[in-house]
């Protein structure tokens, strides 16, 4: 699928993110989808309360004027958490455009704007059974650290 573009989200599309937020929940096999209310969390409010301010950046994957996916970063007391100069990551796309390379082509993306803006490193945390983990590999992330549930990977952008 090729016909998609990658740009920066606008100003007026920040209330997206709720959706993509709630679509980054990775749901192993078998385990039913919470509702969409839990993104009211404040462990998940952090992704994207308030976005649009210093070290928050966002690029979607555009088709045919919707959005089918995100990645945003900013800098946050999250999972995937390192220090306060280095962002956090998060991505997701909608469930029927997912392994058709676009979330590596908006990961590549995000990473290359990063870079352009000076920023040495981005973290983010994944779910051990998530197949994103290979992704992240694949861009140059390393697990840095590990609990029962997840890996918290990094990548260098110095070395991109």
């Amino acid at each position: 699928m090729n016909n998609y573009i990658i740009r920066q989200i606008k100003d007026s599309e920040y209330k997206i993110l709720d959706n993509f937020l709630y679509e980054a929940i990775f749901i192993p096999e078998g385990v039913q989808k919470p509702p969409f209310s839990i993104i009211e969390k404040p462990e998940l409010q952090v992704y994207i309360e308030n976005f649009g301010k210093k070290d928050d950046y966002c690029l979607v994957a555009e088709t045919e004027n919707k959005i089918i996916g995100a990645v945003w970063v900013r800098i946050m007391d999250d999972y995937g958490h390192i220090d306060n100069n280095i962002p956090s990551l998060a991505i997701s796309l909608y469930k029927d455009f997912r392994g058709r390379k676009i979330g590596t082509a908006l990961l590549e993306s995000m990473l290359s704007l990063l870079k352009s803006e000076s920023y040495e490193k981005v973290s983010l945390s994944v779910q051990k059974e998530n197949y994103a983990y290979r992704m992240y590999l694949k861009a140059g992330f390393e697990v840095v650290d590990e609990n029962d549930e997840e890996y918290i990977m990094v990548c260098n952008l110095q070395k991109k």
